[in-house]
């Protein structure tokens, strides 16, 4: 045995010589580091045209985007459906459960669109393009219905949550309207804003008694109080007001588009239909 290594101990060291060549080769190729690759770009409608795929994201809750036995539905979803089709594009819909990574991904250029429920609030107006109105909803305070009749926690009207803390998902656009709400009190409602979470989940936690005070759309939790009889959402936080999409600051192109088609569509049979599937 001896012997034969010594006699092919050339070929040997040819041989893993080759092997570690190829390793090295395999390692330059596959293991490139990540900031070696080209950040997403921000794309207005003639780069999204030409890609013939529209990147949206929306939240995933039983209004916005859900799944449905093995069928995909939602109102926001739908209308991005509608408008591709009529655009000659496919739509690349990644939901998202918080809003606030709803934004990281606009700002970041992984997304074209964001297609929730968004309040039109100067703060938003600022960072973002605001689309024509889609919607007409309102903000609710979420809690769970009284034990008894000298249950403290308990609210029948807004002029009680003075010192009370409210939750709501991270940069939900609820916030200004919470602090204008403390204003007209007179008084300080104090915001925790929760990270990865939506409002479906925050609705959650109030039914089970993990916190006391949600703050969310009103259609979300409609649709949410029929399997969860404990919680009380008849308190609404604000007057009812239109909802839009958002789209960044580098696709003006985009929100012209999408701003006419949604003028044209919504005098149409097949918006009010869907309109009516998801708003009561």
């Amino acid at each position: 045995m001896q012997a034969y290594l010594k006699e092919h101990k050339s070929w040997l060291y040819v041989g893993l010589t080759i092997a570690a060549l190829l390793a090295l080769l395999i390692a330059t190729f596959t293991l490139k580091p990540v900031a070696d690759e080209p950040p997403p770009m921000h794309r207005d409608y003639a780069e999204i045209l030409q890609s013939d795929t529209l990147r949206a994201t929306t939240e995933y809750n039983s209004i916005s985007f859900f799944v449905q036995g093995d069928t995909l539905s939602g109102f926001n979803y739908e209308l991005l459906q509608a408008f591709a089709r009529d655009h000659g594009l496919v739509a690349d819909i990644r939901p998202e459960m918080a809003f606030d990574k709803c934004l990281e991904g606009l700002a970041g250029g992984r997304y074209d669109l964001i297609a929730n429920g968004i309040l039109a609030t100067s703060e938003l107006k600022d960072s973002l393009l605001l689309t024509a109105p889609i919607a007409l909803s309102r903000q609710v305070l979420v809690q769970r219905k009284p034990a008894s009749d000298e249950d403290t926690l308990h609210i029948k009207s807004v002029l009680e949550l003075g010192g009370k803390t409210v939750h709501v998902a991270k940069d939900s656009p609820y916030i200004l309207r919470i602090r204008n709400l403390g204003d007209e009190i007179g008084d300080t409602i104090y915001i925790k804003e929760v990270e990865k979470y939506g409002s479906e989940q925050l609705i959650s936690l109030v039914a089970h008694g993990d916190i006391d005070y949600a703050v969310c759309e009103e259609s979300i939790a409609e649709a949410m109080a029929d399997s969860m009889p404990q919680i009380d959402i008849g308190t609404a936080i604000g007057f009812t007001q239109f909802y839009s999409w958002a789209v960044s600051k580098q696709s003006p192109a985009l929100l012209d588009t999408l701003n006419a088609w949604m003028e044209s569509f919504k005098e149409g049979k097949e918006y009010k239909r869907i309109y009516r599937k998801y708003y009561k």
